[in-house]
């Protein structure tokens, strides 16, 4: 069984906004599995459905980005899933915008959501899916610049990015972390 775990912020106010990219990557996801994402629990909204021939639980934390790793232990005690098996699908400000970047483990860099979930889990050792959401003008303050909305011209662009996620993480449970790293972590992508 995976779970993959969308992060972003819950309410019209953050839709579509670059800090919800891991949302609007559930979205695609449950669509192109035909996965329906409207149960409640685990302080999340997700949907239960196959990938790759796997069982997949696709979550939506309605935490707040600042404490995703509250719904992301609930179900980790819950499943008792391996971390390995916990796939974050998350923007990221120090990748060309764009561009993804997958990752077996690591730090959590700047990002709260992913600070969050590594306090709780006491863990660095679960894959993400990282999503380039360009970073902000000179002066710009960094929660602003997060919870701002792509320009038209970004939102083609974006949108592309956030498909290759989706199939990025579809590879992960597929086949294997490693061979979603050689085909989607290339020069240029």
């Amino acid at each position: 069984m995976f779970v993959v775990v969308g992060l972003g912020n819950p309410g019209k106010n953050y839709f579509h906004t670059r800090h919800n990219v891991g949302f609007d990557t559930m979205d695609l996801l449950a669509y192109r599995n035909n996965i329906v994402i409207n149960k409640l629990k685990f302080k999340s909204i997700y949907g239960e459905g196959t990938i790759g021939g796997e069982k997949v639980l696709l979550i939506k934390p309605q935490t707040y980005m600042n404490n995703s790793g509250m719904a992301v232990l609930g179900l980790y005690n819950f499943y008792k899933i391996p971390l390995e098996n916990i796939i974050v699908v998350v923007d990221d400000v120090d990748i060309e915008f764009g561009h993804i970047r997958i990752r077996k483990k690591g730090s959590a860099g700047s990002h709260n959501g992913l600070k969050s979930i590594i306090y709780h889990l006491q863990s660095e050792n679960f894959p993400r899916v990282k999503i380039g959401i360009g970073n902000k003008r000179e002066g710009q303050d960094l929660a602003d610049f997060v919870l701002s909305r792509f320009n038209k011209d970004e939102r083609a662009d974006i949108d592309f990015a956030i498909e290759k996620a989706a199939l990025a993480v579809e590879t992960i449970i597929a086949y294997d972390i490693n061979k979603a790293m050689n085909e989607f972590n290339k020069k240029g992508n």
